[in-house]
């Protein structure tokens, strides 16, 4: 990290924050019991499924018109860490949590080293499912254990990089395609009056992802416990990447996905977003007058002819501990994330992407979009998901590592900063592996 006399710089703040976040995890994991048998039930049966995507209750109707003797009641909530996840931790000790909840990526090892999912490997159809899904989801639900499924994918959030063509071709600057081209790039638009990006101080699962692409690990789960560290060599990477560019201000730092942000992207203010595939319809959404102006690209790579890609966000649908009804709660939640029909209406009501390998077959993302100036987007983030590094371990304690990194990034993002200066991102910055 730099050093600038008489001030500590952001690097300092970021990778302490990171260091201190660390500190926090930790924690016992729980035996890895073999899947128990799962029998169907006897006569009727009612299952209870709490989520909050959109439109959920119409996918499940559709369920529910062909399965009469096995009924699913919606129950939606806010999102994960919102409550939800409080609501489950607390229903589960009570001993009344519904059958069946939505819990993304991240949140899954806490419930797993609290006991808080049954282990459905065991039921008919659910082990030889694997290849239903894009593999990095999947290793995401076995934890790398033996004869176990705690969840069922949902969707994923491949990242690429949505960036304004218009602008770049009317400045005469090459779309990035390495991170030292990206902070070439960043200087050069700082000149047109632009940022390059934002510096999303709150999105810690922002940064995890960068992270990720990098090939680095916050996390590994061990006999005994968990290793934690979030200062490898990885992270240190793209936090000195990231810090320069804060520190020469070439990025931005509004608060993400604010009302200033959002005019930010509209007026042309900020020039990509490296993000993932909910991205297509954030920006439609909260920049509709750039309509036709907008394009979609691989995310810049630490290596020239590289293709690594990252993830932000998703979901799984699990069983959670205690449910009387296993098998058809796993049934359930087995046609819910690879039933054409059900996929295609999660997505038109919900804006998911499945993390079932069916759903890149779905007619809605086949098609050219108007408002990335007639390219078929999708493909590229079905590219990106197949280029997701599937060893990724999210820990036990996301939740307050999130806190913990975040606040030290808002002071990271608050240090004071030089005045912009031609090409001074490019000096010292770690820009390969």
């Amino acid at each position: 990290m730099r050093m600038h006399h008489g001030k500590t710089t952001a690097a300092v703040v970021m990778v302490s924050a990171l260091a201190l976040a660390g500190c926090s995890g930790g924690g016992d994991s729980s035996g890895a019991p073999g899947a128990a048998a799962c029998e169907p039930s006897n006569g009727p049966v009612e299952l209870t499924y709490t989520a909050w995507v959109p439109g959920m209750d119409q996918v499940v109707e559709l369920w529910n018109e062909e399965n009469p003797d096995i009924q699913v009641t919606v129950q939606t909530g806010p999102n994960g860490n919102a409550g939800t996840y409080r609501n489950f931790f607390n229903q589960l000790q009570a001993g009344n949590a519904p059958d069946l909840g939505q819990i993304e990526y991240d949140a899954l090892p806490n419930f797993r080293v609290q006991d808080g999912l049954e282990n459905i490997a065991a039921c008919e159809g659910i082990a030889e499912a694997s290849d239903q899904f894009i593999d990095w989801t999947w290793s995401q639900v076995t934890f790398g254990e033996e004869d176990a499924v705690y969840a069922v994918p949902q969707d994923s959030g491949p990242m690429a990089m949505f960036y304004r063509a218009d602008l770049f071709e009317q400045a005469g600057i090459e779309v990035p395609t390495t991170w030292e081209e990206y902070a070439a790039a960043a200087d050069q638009i700082r000149g047109e009056g632009g940022y390059i990006h934002n510096f999303q101080r709150a999105d810690v699962n922002w940064f995890a992802g960068l992270v990720w692409q990098a090939g680095g690990q916050w996390f590994s789960s061990e006999d005994d416990g968990w290793e934690v560290n979030l200062t490898g060599e990885e992270s240190m990477q793209v936090a000195e990447y990231w810090q320069g560019l804060l520190e020469d201000d070439l990025v931005s730092t509004v608060p993400s996905f604010s009302d200033e942000w959002n005019a930010s992207i509209s007026q042309g203010e900020q020039w990509t977003w490296v993000s993932a595939v909910w991205g297509t319809r954030h920006l439609q959404s909260a920049a509709p007058d750039s309509a036709g102006k907008w394009a979609v690209a691989p995310m810049p790579q630490w290596e020239e002819g590289q293709s690594a890609a990252s993830n932000w966000g998703g979901s799984t649908t699990a069983v959670l501990k205690g449910s009387d009804h296993p098998y058809e709660a796993s049934q359930f939640a087995l046609w819910l994330n690879t039933d054409p029909e059900a996929l295609a209406l999660a997505n038109e009501l919900g804006g998911l992407y499945p993390a079932a390998t069916a759903g890149a077959d779905l007619e809605a993302f086949s098609g050219k979009s108007d408002f990335f100036g007639g390219q078929v987007v999708y493909d590229v983030f079905a590219e990106a998901t197949q280029n997701v590094d599937p060893e990724f371990t999210w820990g036990p304690t996301m939740t307050q590592t999130y806190t913990d990194v975040s606040d030290g990034f808002g002071e990271a993002s608050q240090v004071n900063q030089p005045s912009w200066r031609p090409s001074s991102a490019l000096n010292s910055k770690p820009l390969s592996r």
